[in-house]
C-alpha cells in the first residue's frame, strides 16, 4: 500500500521546512533550541498545516527520551497513565517525549496528569493546537511550557513544497507527469497557507489527470477544481472568525470600504450570515454612533433585508451597511460615556438617587408631600437647571462631544440656551 503523499514529503531536518522562519531561521530562537537537543516544554500553536507535527518529529530524533505519541480527540486518561507507567523504566530508561497533538480537547484533569511529571523533568511535553492555548490549555501546565506561533506559510514557500511534491508523484506513476504552466503556483496560492492541503491537492491532481499523447497532464482548469474555497481558513468558534471579524470592524473603524467589502465577503463565502449582521449593527453604534445617528437605522434595515433574503443576495444589503459605514463619519463617544458610566457604577460610586427625581410615590411616605421636581416643558428652550446626578457624582463627566458635525452642532445649540460652554 503506497504512503500518503502528505507523509512521504514530511521533512526530515529543519533546513526541509517550508515557511516558519521567525521561529526556524538562522536567528531562530527555536531552532537554536532543536539543535542544542533541548528537553523543554513546548506548545506549538497555529493553522493546520504550518509544520507543527513535522517540528515535534525532529525534536524526537535530537533527544535521548522514548516518543509517545497521542492525538487528544481519542486519547483518555488511562493512555497517559500507561505513558507515564513507563518513565524510568527499561521502556523509557532516558525519560518520555510525549507529543501531544490537538491538547484543546483535553480537559482539565488529564492536563493536570502531566504536571508532576514535567515538573521533575521526566516527561517533555510537546504539545499541538489550532486554537489560542492561553484559552484552552490549563494555566499551570502553559507557565511549564514555552508557547510557539506557527503562522500560515506564505504562498512563494508554499510552492517550494508542491514543487517536491510534483517530482515525487514523477516517480511514483507509471506515465510521465506534466502540468501547465502556474499550476504549482495556482495550488500553493489557494491553499490559504496549509501546506499538507497543497500537498494533498497534488497527490488528488495527479490521480485524476488526463493522459495527452502518453502523458498524465495537471490543467489549470482541474487545478482551480480542486483548490476551490480551499483557501478558506474558518471556524465558526475558532480564531479565524474572531479574527475575520476583527478585520471587519478595525476596517470599518479605519474607513476603508475595500477592506470592509474584503473581510465581509470572506465571512459569507464561509457561509457566516448571522456574525456579520450582529458585528454590522455593533459598529453602527460603537463607531459611527452620534455623527451620523441614523447608520443604525440604515444598518438596521440592511440586517433584517439580509436575514430574510438569505444567502447569496444577503451579500447585497451587507454590502451597502459595510460601505456606508466604512465611508461614515466616525464618533465613539457613545461608547466612550457609557464605558465610563459604568465604570463608576462597577467601583461603587452610586450614591443617593435626587429626591427630586425619585418616582412621585414616594413622596407620599408622610415625610415630604412635595418633590421639589422642576418640569423643564414649563421653562423657556424646554429647560431648566437642577442636578440630575447623585451627590457623590454631581460633578462626572461621561460624555465628550465628538469634533464632527452633528454632535458640534448639538454642543452650540445647548451652549446658547444653557449660557455656558459645555
Amino acid at each position: 500500500m503506497q504512503r500518503p503523499l502528505a507523509d512521504e514529503i514530511r521533512p526530515k531536518t529543519l533546513d526541509e521546512v517550508v515557511g516558519q522562519r521567525h521561529l526556524l531561521g538562522p536567528n531562530g530562537v527555536l531552532r537554536r533550541l532543536i539543535e542544542n537537543g533541548t528537553d523543554a516544554n513546548m506548545v506549538f500553536y497555529g493553522p493546520s498545516g504550518t509544520g507543527k507535527t513535522t517540528i515535534a518529529n525532529i525534536v524526537a530524533e535530537k533527544t535521548n527520551k522514548t516518543l509517545y505519541r497521542l492525538n487528544a480527540t481519542t486519547a483518555s486518561l488511562q493512555d497517559i497513565k500507561d505513558i507515564i507507567a513507563d518513565v524510568g523504566t527499561l521502556m523509557a530508561p532516558g525519560g518520555v517525549l510525549l507529543y501531544l497533538d490537538e491538547i484543546q480537547y483535553f480537559n482539565k484533569k488529564q492536563q493536570q496528569s502531566l504536571l508532576e511529571f514535567m515538573e521533575n523533568g521526566k516527561l517533555t511535553l510537546i504539545a499541538s493546537t489550532t486554537e489560542n492555548p492561553y484559552f484552552y490549555v490549563y494555566s499551570a501546565l502553559l507557565s511549564r511550557s514555552t508557547v510557539f506561533e506557527f503562522k500560515s506559510v506564505p504562498a512563494a514557500d508554499v510552492e517550494q513544497a508542491v514543487l517536491r511534491a510534483l517530482e515525487i508523484q514523477r516517480g511514483r506513476l507509471q506515465l510521465p507527469l506534466d502540468w501547465e504552466e502556474g499550476v504549482p503556483l495556482r495550488i500553493a496560492t489557494a491553499c490559504g497557507g496549509d501546506v499538507r492541503k497543497a500537498v494533498n491537492a497534488v497527490e488528488m491532481l495527479s490521480q485524476a489527470a488526463m493522459p495527452r499523447d502518453g502523458v498524465l497532464y495537471l490543467t489549470m482548469d482541474d487545478a482551480s477544481q480542486v483548490t476551490q474555497r480551499s483557501s478558506l481558513q474558518y471556524d465558526r468558534d475558532g480564531d479565524a472568525h474572531y479574527d475575520l471579524l476583527s478585520c471587519l470592524q478595525k476596517s470599518i473603524r479605519g474607513s476603508d470600504p475595500d477592506a470592509a467589502v474584503y473581510y465581509l465577503g470572506r465571512l459569507l463565502e464561509a457561509g457566516d450570515l448571522l456574525s456579520p449582521c450582529r458585528r454590522l449593527l455593533v459598529m453602527a453604534a460603537e463607531d459611527v454612533g452620534l455623527a451620523y445617528p441614523m447608520a443604525i437605522v440604515v444598518t438596521k434595515s440592511c440586517v433584517d433585508a439580509a436575514v430574510q433574503i438569505g444567502l447569496p443576495e444577503a451579500r447585497l444589503p451587507l454590502a451597502e451597511a459595510a460601505i456606508l459605514l466604512a465611508t461614515a463619519p466616525k464618533s465613539n463617544s457613545a461608547h466612550d460615556a457609557i464605558n465610563a458610566a459604568m465604570a463608576d457604577v462597577k467601583k461603587g460610586r452610586v450614591g443617593d438617587i435626587p429626591r427630586h427625581l425619585q418616582n412621585v410615590h414616594a413622596d407620599t411616605t408622610g415625610f415630604d408631600n412635595q418633590q421639589h421636581y422642576l418640569y423643564p416643558h414649563n421653562y423657556p428652550n424646554h429647560w431648566v437647571e437642577q442636578q440630575y446626578l447623585p451627590d457623590l457624582l454631581k460633578n462626572a463627566r461621561y460624555y465628550e462631544w465628538g469634533p464632527n458635525k452633528t454632535e458640534q452642532a448639538a454642543k452650540a445649540y445647548w451652549e446658547r440656551i444653557k449660557g455656558r460652554p459645555l
